[in-house]
């Protein structure tokens, strides 16, 4: 094992970054024209109905393809909008943009926007951050629109794009979205035949096989499937995942249009739970991360994450005259998770070589690593409901771009505890991988708690057009969340007499009903630009994540609000992009426990912080043969403005953790020949401190840079490809928590090979 790190340090602040990008500034300013056809944006399919048949004038949404880093709408906002018309910060990851970073989980592709950080948390949570705003796994994460809550690692096999929309958004999705949302856009079946087939061979044993088959089975009907297999085992952290998706059209382009799907993924893989932050030494020195090699796991043989989703979902479409639409889905879901995992602690003094506490003077091959036994197993079953009216009026000599709509869920889930196992046996840091593990198979399970919730929502918006160069957008919702809670486990111990835990099965629960509301006004001088100045508010309920207990079931929900002014603009006839936002969101009740009261059950709705900056991305095509994709944030501004004393959850005055200044993405490629395609990327972090900690920690992640490559040969029906991560090797702190961090992917190399058939 090396015990050095790389000699390649590589340190790229955003000013770097900007002189990296002024030959783009330069290319815009000197080109205003290139021989290339605009890209079209897709349009609804709807503009005159004869009879049960819609006569189609454009493509059909999905039907864009992979073949550009840009699109041009989305259904994000509720219904199918123009970007344009969104007076709100969204970034869009498409399948382009996937396919050549070889992108296969949530957390891969959410690192190419800016802005977005992600907590270790206590597992394999999607604990992500947008603009330091948690987004909730369990509420702020769907599929089509529709919610997509537990605690599962996603795959990118069956998604068309990603789509990241920034700031308060209940009045699109309901409780939740303080800092956004995240949307999975899923492959739908096409009006035209594509076959294809990928496989991947790595660095780390890692084999990834898909295939993407769309079928047209008659004139207005076709379907789609996608597999998925995916193999690995980076010295001892394996990956073993398989996932489909089978959907079926029927109507395509007609009055009523009909998709029935079905999707399946499971995941048996191990867990990374992270290494405790290193102390620096006296004579050392250095930052908090260990000098190892980034690919060393010290997880235990036995540990595992077992999680995974079925789902059946029917979606119907009315098409109407004049464009009008209405959309109806319903989605039943499954979800299970299982990890059985080890957190890695430094040993005892009295247990190291030397009889001392740890540092970087004194860390070795010989330190001695304990390994923690962290147990999570739960199950839910949910049904979601949704249907979204939307159509152009002319009312009162005016334009309105209507919407409305109600969604229903009804969410069932299960916690369940494992019996006492014998403790992990430790290991040193020159030994990774040891093969040593437990028995797991032998633990008992029993129900730990349940938690059932209903919920229903409502909305109406419109984009009213006041003249030809301005829109006023506005919006609002009713919610009503219904949660109930039963705690199944006896209480022993210092439980028994601890005033925060509910009685074993006893019920308790809340009800909650909030107004959201969401504002904007667009000034579009022609059809290049678009600026907005927009407000949207969202709301977090105490049962946001499945548990009350006796303090927080009696706390009303969360508050915040989103102030944002930016712009979209439109490059070179439409083949790139570029928009900016200037924002401020605050969470201005959030829920901390009473310092002034005795009882530590009492919550109050005291808290308050806010962060502040600036965002930019570019994507699409600067020539021909030149494509960019870039996404940058700033965030000069993030505090912590008020708390309830010692028991708030970070001091006053403080930065929230996982707030970093700078972040950003970059990513070209340019067409060397016609067969022959070259890339590169960086992706930038400043430095960070996790979440919670107390004012006068010291523990903070160090900035860092990494690059990837990429080469891509194409002959005839097939394509060549191979991607170099991380070039310099670089350990660096990619998940943060309190006492550890989960180290970045190591320098991997992979080789993929594409047919189309």
């Amino acid at each position: 094992m090396s015990m050095n790190r790389s000699k390649f340090n590589v340190s790229v602040t955003p000013f770097l970054l900007a002189i990296t990008l002024a030959p783009f500034a330069q290319a815009l300013a000197q080109n205003d024209a290139l021989p290339l056809k605009p890209v079209q944006a897709i349009r609804p399919v709807a503009t005159a109905v004869t009879a049960d048949r819609v006569e189609v004038h454009a493509q059909r949404e999905g039907e864009e393809g992979k073949a550009d880093l840009k699109v041009n709408t989305t259904r994000i906002g509720k219904g199918l909008m123009e970007l344009r018309d969104i007076p709100q910060s969204l970034t869009v990851i498409t399948e382009r943009l996937l396919d050549d970073r070889n992108l296969e989980t949530l957390k891969e592709a959410l690192k190419q926007s800016a802005g977005v950080s992600f907590q270790a948390a206590e597992g394999s949570e999607e604990d992500i951050r947008i603009r330091g705003f948690s987004l909730q796994s369990t509420g702020d994460i769907f599929i089509d629109g529709m919610r997509d809550p537990a605690f599962y690692e996603r795959d990118s096999f069956n998604w068309d794009r990603l789509e990241v929309l920034r700031g308060s958004a209940s009045m699109l999705f309901g409780r939740g979205s303080t800092g956004g949302a995240v949307n999975q856009v899923s492959k739908i079946p096409l009006s035209f035949s594509r076959r294809s087939a990928d496989l991947t061979v790595g660095s780390g044993n890692y084999r990834r096989l898909t295939a993407d088959i769309n079928l047209v089975t008659a004139r207005d009907q076709a379907l789609r499937l996608n597999v998925m297999r995916t193999l690995g085992d980076r010295d001892g952290l394996k990956t073993d995942k398989a996932g489909a998706a089978l959907s079926y059209a029927l109507g395509i382009g007609t009055a009523n249009e009909w998709i029935l799907n079905a999707y399946a993924l499971e995941n048996d893989n191990g867990i990374h739970y992270g290494l405790p932050w290193l102390t620096p030494g006296i004579v050392k020195g250095g930052n908090r991360l260990w000098p190892t090699n980034p690919k060393n796991y010290y997880g235990a043989s036995s540990d595992l994450n077992q999680t995974g989703t079925r789902q059946a979902s029917v979606l119907h479409i009315h098409r109407m005259d004049g464009g009008a639409e209405w959309r109806s889905a319903l989605r039943i879901a499954q979800y299970n998770r299982d990890q059985r995992a080890s957190a890695i602690r430094f040993a005892a003094a009295n247990l190291q070589p030397d009889d001392s506490n740890v540092s970087a003077d004194n860390f070795s091959p010989a330190t001695v690593l304990t390994r923690g036994n962290n147990v999570k197993i739960m199950d839910m079953k949910n049904t979601y409901f949704q249907s979204d009216y939307s159509a152009n009026q002319s009312w009162w000599g005016l334009k309105h771009k209507v919407q409305a709509g109600v969604d229903l869920a009804v969410e069932d889930f299960e916690a369940r505890n494992a019996s006492a196992a014998a403790a992990k046996p430790t290991t040193r840091v020159g030994t990774p991988n040891d093969g040593l593990g437990l028995d797991e198979a032998s633990r008992v399970l029993s129900p730990a708690r349940r938690f059932d919730a209903k919920a229903l929502g409502a909305y109406a918006q419109n984009l009213l057009s006041l003249s030809q160069d301005w829109k006023l957008l506005g919006g609002l919702r009713f919610d009503q969340f219904d949660g109930d809670y039963r705690n199944l486990t006896p209480a022993t111990g210092n439980a028994a007499s601890n005033p925060c835990t509910v009685k074993p099965n006893e019920n308790i629960g809340r009800n909650d009903a909030l107004w959201s509301k969401r504002g904007g006004l667009l000034y579009q001088p022609n059809d290049h630009s678009s600026w907005h100045l927009s407000y949207g508010t969202s709301f977090n309920t105490s049962g946001d994540t499945y548990q009350y207990d006796a303090g927080n079931v009696n706390t009303p929900p969360e508050s915040s609000r989103n102030i944002e002014l930016g712009g979209k603009f439109e490059h070179f006839e439409g083949r790139l992009s570029t928009r900016f936002a200037l924002f401020h969101t605050t969470k201005y009740n959030e829920r901390n426990r009473d310092a002034d009261t005795v009882n530590a059950c009492n919550y109050v709705l005291s808290g308050k912080r806010h962060a502040a900056g600036l965002e930019f991305d570019a994507a699409g095509r600067i020539s021909e043969r030149w494509e960019l994709y870039f996404s940058y944030a700033f965030i000069p501004q993030a505090k912590v403005d008020e708390s309830s004393g010692a028991q708030g959850t970070e001091p006053v005055g403080s930065r929230p953790g996982l707030t970093p200044r700078h972040s950003a993405s970059l990513w070209s490629t340019y067409k060397v020949t016609s067969d022959l395609r070259l890339g590169g990327g960086l992706t930038y972090r400043s430095s960070d401190r996790p979440v919670g900690l107390a004012a006068t920690s010291p523990i903070e992640a160090p900035e860092f840079t990494t690059a990837d490559a990429m080469a891509e040969y194409s002959s005839g029906n097939w394509i060549y490809k191979i991607n170099l991560i991380n070039l310099a090797d670089r350990h660096y702190a990619d998940l943060l928590y309190r006492g550890h961090y989960v180290p970045g992917k190591p320098r991997t190399i992979q080789f993929s090979a594409s047919f189309n058939f």
